[in-house]
């Protein structure tokens, strides 16, 4: 691929909009389903547990997700228009029933109240976080005390050897992400980290190495 698709691809990687978007919002549900199971089933849902998710894509995952746990209320949260609107067309259902609803934002401070969740989850989302710890700190205040966080991310090794990860990623091994939450309110639990195959957004096959943090709101 030539720089300016590679440019163009890792912006909609970050923020999918227009035809295009669509297309790789659907991919990227195809290629990061692995990931989003782990992060969910590292939450450990139970019961009339409140649940947000930070960019949910087309939320193609959540049939998965109730399918953990029937009794649960879903938020996702986007700061993708074109997002916002594919989830719900293609939750509808799961809105029908008062089980889950979509938030769209422009970044920085989340629109919820302090203590208003029980657990939380993102995947691949963190290497598009301007401000990190200030991100992390948005979680903690949202999140009641005790709540359960799964971070999910691909291992700086991996990602680097992708070509449009130069174009507005920033990337971390284990232990970069593990210095960050040192410095926040939260505290390791758990680390689950995996080894999987996939396609990457440019066609090949490829071992992905990933990790799920699941953290505790220590505020």
């Amino acid at each position: 691929m030539e720089k300016e698709q590679l440019i163009e691809l890792a912006s909609q990687l970050s923020h999918p909009s227009g035809e295009k978007g669509s297309e790789i919002a659907q991919m990227m549900n195809e290629t990061n389903i692995g990931m989003t199971k782990n992060a969910i089933a590292n939450l450990n849902l139970a019961s009339n547990d409140s649940v947000l998710e930070l960019g949910h894509g087309n939320a193609g995952h959540l049939e998965f997700l109730f399918s953990q746990c029937q009794s649960i209320d879903y938020t996702g949260l986007e700061i993708s228009t074109l997002m916002n609107s594919e989830a719900q067309e293609k939750n509808q259902s799961f809105i029908n029933a008062q089980k889950a609803s979509f938030v769209l934002y422009e970044g920085g401070k989340m629109p919820f109240k302090k203590d208003q969740f029980d657990k939380c989850f993102t995947v691949n989302t963190l290497y598009f976080w301007e401000s990190p710890l200030e991100v992390l700190s948005e979680f903690s205040r949202i999140l009641k005390p005790k709540a359960l966080f799964s971070l999910t991310f691909a291992h700086r090794s991996f990602m680097e050897t992708l070509p449009f990860t130069p174009f507005g990623f920033t990337l971390y091994n284990p232990d970069e992400v593990l210095k960050l939450i040192e410095q926040s309110s939260f505290i390791l639990n758990q680390e689950d980290s995996q080894v999987e195959t996939v396609m990457t957004k440019t066609g090949d096959s490829v071992e992905r190495q990933f990790s799920t943090f699941v953290l505790n709101n220590n505020k």
